[in-house]
């Protein structure tokens, strides 16, 4: 990857995460109180919708540019040369630089995550409280709770994800006969978003279950087949499935914004870098 494109590819990241993370914020909180193992209204219902931002603020354009310039420089390596280049083994190429991509940007993601839900399940304290309340229970260790169950939605949601993203701006882009506009890949990204995000919701509903989990209980071991099992024993599949309408909303929305940001920030770059 060239000096300019690993640029645009890590502005145009960074400005697409923060345009999301800040412009759909109600809509995470909602979502989060949605799947608390306390209910909607106990978690604080629809007062402090704004609670965890500072959080979000600080982790979203490092999250999103580490995802990006991992997920470019990927694509790059692997369609140089070799196996993976051939057009039709694109879709490969597309699962496994996101794959890698996701893996980076959780190194940033879960953190900021941990401090943001736990704020929007208890609206009453401050991002600042409760990150130094999670310091001091749990040390650095517990900023991570729940890597490996964050790791494990994000992979499956961008191996549907990226490569439908794809397929549906090449397919876009052979019917009109010239490449997309930013509102049309945006528009592509909105649909992909979107169906990504209902099949991974019982992987999101375990990712906050295990993140707001008391610390020593049985759940914030982060053993996702048995916090499944227990939210489907507790509250059936409709428990598995809480907060995929907002989910839903949320990430097709921010499918537009993000990825839509995201091509017009990077192309705009690359005609002046």
């Amino acid at each position: 990857m060239e000096r300019r494109e690993f640029v645009a590819s890590l502005v145009a990241g960074g400005c697409a995460g923060m345009c999301v993370d800040l412009t759909l914020f109600p809509l995470d909180t909602i979502k989060t109180r949605l799947q608390s193992p306390q209910g909607f209204y106990q978690a604080g219902g629809f007062r402090g919708i704004y609670a965890g931002v500072p959080s979000a603020a600080v982790g979203s354009f490092p999250n999103a540019a580490a995802f990006f310039v991992t997920y470019e420089c990927t694509k790059s390596l692997l369609g140089a040369g070799g196996a993976l280049s051939p057009p039709h083994v694109a879709p490969v190429t597309h699962m496994l630089a996101a794959s890698l991509g996701e893996i980076v940007a959780c190194l940033v993601r879960v953190p900021t995550e941990v401090v943001k839900q736990r704020t929007q399940a208890c609206p009453s304290s401050t991002t600042y409280h409760m990150l130094l309340a999670t310091l001091r229970d749990e040390g650095v260790r517990g900023l991570y709770r729940g890597f490996g169950s964050t790791v494990l939605r994000e992979i499956p949601f961008s191996l549907v994800q990226f490569p439908l993203w794809e397929y549906l701006k090449t397919l876009w882009s052979w019917r009109q006969g010239h490449t997309l506009y930013s509102w049309q890949a945006a528009v592509c990204g909105a649909f992909a978003g979107a169906v990504a995000a209902f099949v991974t919701t019982p992987l999101d509903v375990a990712k906050t279950r295990i993140m707001l989990a008391k610390a020593g209980s049985t759940t914030a071991s982060g053993n996702i087949p048995l916090v499944l099992y227990d939210v489907w024993r507790s509250r059936g599949l409709s428990g598995l499935f809480a907060g995929s309408v907002p989910r839903m909303t949320f990430i097709s929305l921010g499918g537009f914004i993000f990825l839509g940001t995201y091509e017009k920030v990077r192309s705009s770059l690359l005609q002046r870098l």
